[in-house]
């Protein structure tokens, strides 16, 4: 059997990406299942003038064309890009060149990027190519309908590790709903030594900063002085996990996410998990590690911390534990390895 080369796409990136991290994860145990199939990741950023072009349009607020998306035409491979080792660990191989074999390459386009089927020539040429949504509220990458349809309906896969993604594709795209493929992301628990809790309580401001800094006021003359908020930012994976594994409380500000790995992380440290389910939270928001605030209810979001606070108990992580038990076999590696093995037999299929 021809030895198949599955290649995923990523943008360049400054920051840490939690989307991102599933697709090197993805690609690593791809390249350890067997002698048959191999694993690459393409990095694209915009080129000079395109950046210029992109920088003008915004300044001058116009467009050149009436249709808004990336273009991968005026985009190149980024050869010297390496993720931050911070944030990112997982080994994987970098691919170089966009001349693609169609009798053994199969290519995974982001959701961001689902057009590019059409501009890389992947439909024209015949190649074999899926299509990740990680989150639904990314699926609209450029505002030709057309043109995106065409590219999830000549797509061979559509791929997904959220039940609410899936959902929403089979919704919009019902003709599609026959080659939609779960896949599985993994967070690794024991990364996590849930060592003496102290009164604090830990957030995430990337998203939704604004919700997080009026919780924030709401709170001043109302904490208890014996507790403390820090924010999780521009921090490394390490100080993250230090962090999770001490604080009592996670404050959940989650927004269109297709699942939301943080609030999972947390809660596999110990932490108990207020607030926003982001959409793709809803998955595994039912077990009782999980409370659920409607996104904007500050009052009822402060009320609620300040509740959960006053009724701490100190055996809360021996009670919970077999919530987390549940939640972390869901998001096993194990799971994630079964379905990447079902993955490449459905794509091997494409080959014969």
């Amino acid at each position: 059997m021809k030895k198949i080369n599955i290649i995923y796409f990523l943008p360049e990136m400054k920051g840490a990406s939690g989307g991102a991290r599933v697709i090197y994860k993805h690609s690593n145990i791809i390249n350890n299942l067997n002698e048959n199939f191999s694993s690459q990741v393409i990095h694209l950023k915009r080129n000079i003038i395109y950046k210029f072009e992109a920088s003008l349009a915004k300044r001058l607020n116009f467009l050149n064309s009436k249709y808004s998306g990336l273009d991968a035409k005026k985009m190149k491979i980024s050869k010297n890009y390496s993720p931050d080792k911070k944030w990112q660990a997982d080994i994987y191989k970098k691919r170089q060149s966009l001349n693609f074999n169609k009798d053994k390459d199969f290519i995974i386009l982001p959701e961001i990027w689902s057009h590019f089927a059409q501009d890389l020539g992947l439909i024209e040429k015949k190649i074999n190519y899926g299509i990740f949504v990680q989150g639904f509220y990314h699926m609209f990458s450029t505002n030709n309908f057309a043109k995106l349809k065409k590219s999830y309906e000549k797509a061979k896969i559509i791929i997904s590790d959220s039940e609410y993604s899936i959902k929403c594709i089979k919704n919009m795209f019902p003709e599609f709903a026959n080659k939609i493929i779960r896949v599985n992301f993994s967070v690794n628990e024991h990364k996590f030594q849930i060592s003496k809790k102290s009164n604090l309580i830990t957030y995430m401001p990337r998203k939704l900063s604004d919700h997080a800094n009026l919780l924030i006021f709401y709170l001043k003359n109302l904490l208890p002085k014996t507790w403390r908020i820090v924010p999780l930012i521009d921090i490394s994976e390490k100080k993250l996990i230090n962090y999770l594994s001490k604080s009592k409380i996670f404050l959940s500000f989650s927004n269109l996410e297709g699942i939301g790995i943080p609030p999972i992380e947390a809660a596999l440290a110990g932490n108990k998990v207020i607030g926003y389910t982001g959409g793709g939270g809803v998955e595994y928001w039912g077990l009782p590690l999980f409370k659920k605030i409607e996104p904007g209810e500050i009052d009822d979001f402060g009320q609620i911390l300040l509740k959960e606070i006053k009724n701490y108990k100190s055996d809360w992580i021996k009670k919970s534990k077999r919530h987390r038990k549940k939640l972390s076999q869901q998001y096993s590696e194990k799971n994630q390895t079964r379905s990447l093995i079902n993955l490449v037999k459905i794509i091997k299929k494409f080959y014969i």
